[in-house]
Parts: structure tokens; sequence; C-alpha cells
């Protein structure tokens, strides 16, 4: 369980129990991280919450936006997060696939990935502003949706906790750019190395940073 004065700060279920309310009780959250960054898959995570029970604030307390909690808290709630939600799963598109299709495209196709993993039919999708009209199942789409709901919030533990590992893995095949540490966004430190050592082949060509080495 996190500690410290932000591990209180758990995020709302108020638009699920609006939406049980109303007849949706599948609900599965949907997150993304590493949209922007220069390097690596991007992933999603895909979490349905058991939404009638009193007592899920209580037990995912502290799970919220992954970018307001630090690597020990997301590492100590995932495991809990994937013991209580009905179902989840983990999606992800490589840099290839980024560079092939486009980042919207491929952040749609890792949320496909990760809806097929949870193996759940939902009767609604909570998604964190990222509208998905090529996906027919009904959907809300809530601005700053990982603050404020926490099926989402949850998906984004889920998909943050998977990348930074994965990433970490990466760093042990290309230690020369730190991937390890940056986890593939544009730091100075990630910069020093293109400038070099070149960009590796899990590099997203088509970003604007990557450009002057495009064949």
């Amino acid at each position: 369980m996190p500690r410290g004065k932000n591990a209180n700060q758990t995020a709302s279920l108020q638009y699920e129990h609006q939406y049980w309310k109303s007849g949706c009780h599948k609900i599965i959250g949907l997150d993304e991280v590493g949209r922007g960054t220069w390097a690596g898959p991007v992933a999603a995570g895909a979490v349905c919450l058991p939404i009638e029970r009193k007592d899920l604030s209580k037990l995912l307390i502290g799970v919220r936006d992954s970018k307001q909690m630090t690597p020990r808290q997301r590492t100590a709630l995932v495991e809990n997060i994937k013991t209580v939600a009905i179902g989840w799963g983990v999606g992800s598109a490589s840099a290839a696939e980024i560079d092939q299709l486009g980042i919207v495209p491929a952040t749609k196709l890792a949320m496909q990935r990760a809806l097929d993993m949870a193996k759940i039919e939902p009767d609604c999708l909570m998604l964190d502003s990222l509208a998905w009209p090529e996906q027919k199942i009904p959907q809300i789409c809530i601005v700053k949706g990982d603050t404020l709901s926490l099926s989402i919030a949850a998906a984004s533990v889920i998909a943050k906790v998977w990348r930074d590992e994965f990433m970490r893995e990466l760093d042990k095949e290309y230690p020369q750019y730190s991937f390890g540490i940056h986890k593939g966004y544009g730091t100075a430190k990630h910069q020093a190395a293109l400038n070099e050592f070149g960009p590796s082949p899990i590099h997203r060509m088509t970003f604007a940073p990557l450009h002057r080495w495009k064949a």
C-alpha cells in the first residue's frame, strides 16, 4: 500500500456509478502511455472493475493518474489492480507500427490488443480524451479521465508499469541510450545519445526529432 501525503488521492468512481445506474455493468477503462516518446512502443491498458462493490475505492486506495504516482507506488498497486479487476489487459504497438500507421492509429491498435487480452464484452468504454469512432462499443470520452475515473486510472497504472519494464529490458539491448532512465522520452540525455550514436532500430523515425536521420 502506498504511503505519503498523496496516498489517499484515489481517482473517483462518479462516472462509473452514473453509468452503472443506467445499465452499463461491464465498464472498461482504457488509457495509453508512451504516445509522445521518441522510442519504443505505445502501450494501452484496459481494466474492468467490479463497480457494484461498496469497498472498491478502499480496495484500490491510492490508484490515480499514473503520472502523479511514483514508480514505487505504481509497482505496489499494480498487482492489487489485477487481483480486484474482473478483467484486464495490456496491448502495445511497436515503433515500426507507429512509423507505418501513424501514432493515433497505432495507439488505437494497442487499445484493441488490450481489449482483446481483457476478454470482457463491455457495455461501454471509458476513454481518456481520445475518441475511438472506429470501435462500435458505446464509449464515454472524459477529459483528464485518468484523474476523474478509477477505471481509467487503473488502466493507466497497468500500462505504465508494463511499458516501463519493457523499456528497462530494451536498455539491456541498447545501453548507450539509457532507455531505463528516460523510457524513450525526449530528454537532454536522450538527445545527447542520439547525437553520438544515431537512432536505434526501436526509434520512431517519423517523429520530428528523428527526421534528420531518415534515408
